[in-house]
């Protein structure tokens, strides 16, 4: 295990970035919002980081509290990593990060890699107004994700299908994805003018309808 670098300054924010600031550290903790994964599976969702890299940043992350990693019992017997309570609360620091990169973002480039997950974060950024809670699915281009809106102390979101009934289905186009994540549309709107199809009968799925 690589020692801490420092920037040896007296200032929170410093302090924050000796451990946090490391490249591929905040898109891992990013993938752990959805819950426990395996090193293959965020070696997956990561394109670009090395296997050294990314073994070398997870132990980092877990000498530093950030994360844990467990055995899964039989017949899983597998490891997988977790966001720690304290990892859990970088999650308004990555929405602050990536409410402030939507100019940024542009247009999707021919070399960028794209996850149906990664609308997640922006998604639950257009939810957060509402006063409904529950689970979503949403279904996208690129596939389906699922957010717990409202959640606290467990995954924010899933890769893939709702593990039950939610509470209200989003469907909508790539380009309406993108529309949302770079800051260009909210999601009422985008429900309004029939680019988000909201099927359902939960409280989440009558109040976008009703909006």
């Amino acid at each position: 295990m690589s020692p801490r670098r420092s920037y040896d300054q007296y200032c929170s924010a410093a302090r924050a970035l000796d451990v946090v600031g490391d490249r591929w550290t905040l898109l891992i903790v990013r993938e752990l919002l959805a819950g426990p994964r395996r090193y293959t599976d965020l070696h997956a969702d990561l394109p670009g980081v090395s296997t050294d890299v990314l073994a070398s940043r997870l132990k980092d992350m877990e000498r530093d509290g950030v994360t844990t990693r467990r055995r899964l019992p039989p017949p899983g017997a597998a490891y997988v990593y977790e966001l720690t309570e304290r990892g859990r609360e970088l999650l308004p620091v990555l929405q602050a990060l990536g409410k402030w990169g939507e100019p940024e973002l542009g247009e999707r480039r021919p070399t960028d890699a794209v996850r149906a997950h990664w609308f997640a974060l922006p998604l639950l950024r257009s939810l957060a107004g509402l006063e409904g809670e529950g689970l979503v699915e949403v279904r996208l281009g690129e596939g389906h994700f699922h957010l717990h809106v409202g959640a606290e102390g467990g995954p924010v979101y899933g890769d893939g299908p709702a593990p039950a009934e939610p509470d209200a289905r989003l469907v909508l186009d790539a380009g309406t994805g993108a529309a949302l994540a770079r800051g260009e549309s909210g999601l009422v709107p985008a429900v309004r003018d029939g680019r988000v199809t909201v099927t359902g009968d939960g409280a989440l799925a009558k109040e976008l309808r009703e909006a």
